[in-house]
């Protein structure tokens, strides 16, 4: 008897692993860069704090607001292409039965295997719907990422974020260089995370998110430096 073996797979369709992922990042990358452009041009410490919490409070709240709208958006729009499928299967249910027929044999089925599993499944219009989603639209209808779930994921990873390069002149200290050197940190800290979710090289996926932070510094510093307070 042959055993079966049970896995688990990451939830990649709930909606709150890219919005905290990219939340994280860009509050970080955000603040690091405003941070730099602001010292760059000779701000003093208390400007730069208001600087930083202001990016922080603003982006926050944008990001929130941009991740709902985004991802309710999204599932109206496949709301409305599920009424329109649900509206043709009742409609010409032996039409969309040989869509399947067509795109199953595309895939190496034999025709004879593909009809019969289309037609036991058009017996029950949920299902039939759900497989109609699931091969034309390419969505699972009761499994859409939340609004809420990506919003408030992308509103506390972002303020998480924006608030590490913050960290050193909120305690007092009043030095550019180890701000960014704790925001580089931070950056590094995020992609060995989110390589934890990818399978990827921990190192490689830190020292790119670093990179792509250091980017944003130089050209913001460079740009404050020019101009001056």
């Amino acid at each position: 008897m042959t055993a079966i073996i049970e896995h688990h797979h990451a939830d990649v369709s709930g909606g709150w692993l890219r919005a905290a992922t990219f939340g994280a990042m860009d509050g970080l990358v955000t603040n690091i860069a405003l941070i730099a452009g602001v010292g760059g041009g000779g701000a003093g410490h208390r400007t730069l704090v208001l600087t930083g919490v202001a990016g922080l409070v603003a982006g926050a709240i944008s990001m929130g607001l941009g991740e709902y709208t985004s991802v309710r958006t999204q599932n109206e729009q496949v709301s409305a292409e599920l009424a329109k499928e649900r509206h043709e299967l009742e409609v010409n249910p032996e039409g969309e039965a040989e869509e399947l027929v067509a795109a199953w044999t595309a895939r190496g089925l034999p025709e004879h295997l593909a009809r019969q599993v289309a037609t036991v499944l058009h017996t029950d219009p949920e299902q039939a719907l759900r497989v109609h989603a699931q091969e034309e639209l390419g969505v699972v209808p009761d499994e859409l990422p939340s609004p809420w779930v990506a919003a408030g994921s992308s509103f506390v990873c972002f303020s998480v974020g924006a608030l590490i390069p913050l960290i050193t002149y909120l305690l007092g200290f009043d030095s550019l260089a180890l701000a960014l050197a704790v925001g580089g940190l931070g950056l590094f800290a995020a992609g060995a995370l989110v390589a934890r979710f990818t399978a990827r090289s921990w190192w490689r996926s830190g020292l790119r998110q670093l990179a792509l932070g250091a980017l944003a510094a130089g050209v913001t510093y460079a740009i404050g430096a020019l101009i001056g307070v």
